[in-house]
């Protein structure tokens, strides 16, 4: 685990060099097809070398939840466990991470009429209302939630609308524990500052390589728009914008690594609060120090 641009690809590849693993993908973006270069999907040579399972199994069109990861994620970790090999799981999602080991309270399924209607409402009176309306039935619900989300407030109403109880009650109900027991490894810059770097020359990088004419083309399909979940991926609605004329090229530019660095700092704060968790030392050979965390793990050894 770890934030965006910390070099978790680069060690789970390297990882499967050395032991008998398979790689998962965590990540909300990289599950969508034609959407490589801004989710930093890895290259068709490192996934020759690693093949990493969940990636490119969604059209963009389509919404993928956590729900349906904890369902994928763990057919396929059954699966390579059944092999005689080892799940390896890498990625930044940590709400994937976090339905994965403890599981997903019972939330009802989304309902067309009642979703229609909050639309409809949506239309009428405008968000903010929506989530005025939200912080009145869920307060709580409301705090998590930013007010310029209109998917997850519609979704907390609609919850609401269908239960007659709050979201965040609901979602406080534990679901079925992970079947494995996991090894938590973290890799993270030493440097706040660090990171921030990687991260601006990383977004960079990507523009150079094609990113623009990535989103270009997804435009381009008439299908999708930018409040559909794959299009609201960091990187993505910042040059979604730029290309509707929202802003200039250097705003779009600041906007989007600004985007990523929050990102990182959402991912790192979720980490802290992470149980169990093994920071890997980036000052030392993390390789090495991964590998033997690992061994001790599968021995049943105490891990410090």
């Amino acid at each position: 685990m770890g934030p965006t641009a910390s070099g978790k690809t680069d060690l789970a590849i390297a990882l499967r060099r050395h032991l008998p693993v398979e790689l998962i993908s965590v990540d909300s973006a990289m599950v969508y097809r034609g959407m490589d270069i801004g989710s930093a999907k890895p290259s068709a040579d490192e996934l020759a070398i690693a093949p990493h399972r969940l990636i490119d199994i969604c059209d963009p069109a389509q919404a993928y939840s956590a729900a349906r990861f904890r369902e994928d994620a763990l057919r396929e970790m059954y699966d390579i466990s059944a092999s005689g090999r080892i799940p390896l799981l890498v990625g930044g999602t940590m709400l994937y991470y976090r339905a994965l080991q403890y599981g997903l309270s019972a939330l009802p399924k989304a309902d067309p009429g009642v979703r229609a209607e909050l639309q409809r409402e949506l239309e009428a009176h405008g968000l903010e209302a929506l989530h005025d309306r939200l912080a009145r039935v869920d307060p709580l619900a409301a705090q998590r939630i930013h007010r310029n989300d209109p998917q997850r407030t519609l979704r907390a109403l609609e919850v609401w609308e269908l239960t007659g109880r709050p979201l965040s009650e609901l979602q406080a109900t534990a679901g079925q524990p992970m079947p494995f027991r996991a090894i938590k490894l973290v890799r993270a810059p030493e440097s706040r500052a660090q990171l921030h770097r990687r991260i601006d020359r990383r977004f960079l990088a990507m523009l150079e390589n094609g990113f623009v004419e990535e989103v270009e083309r997804l435009v381009a399909r008439g299908d999708l728009h930018p409040d559909m979940p794959a299009m609201r991926s960091v990187g993505y609605r910042q040059v979604w914008a730029w290309l509707r004329g929202e802003f200039s090229r250097d705003e779009m530019v600041e906007r989007g690594q600004a985007a990523t660095r929050q990102l990182a700092k959402r991912q790192i704060t979720w980490l802290r609060s992470e149980q169990a968790c093994h920071w890997l030392d980036e000052s030392a050979d993390v390789l090495q120090q991964a590998r033997a965390l690992i061994d001790r793990g599968l021995h049943g050894a105490a891990l410090d």
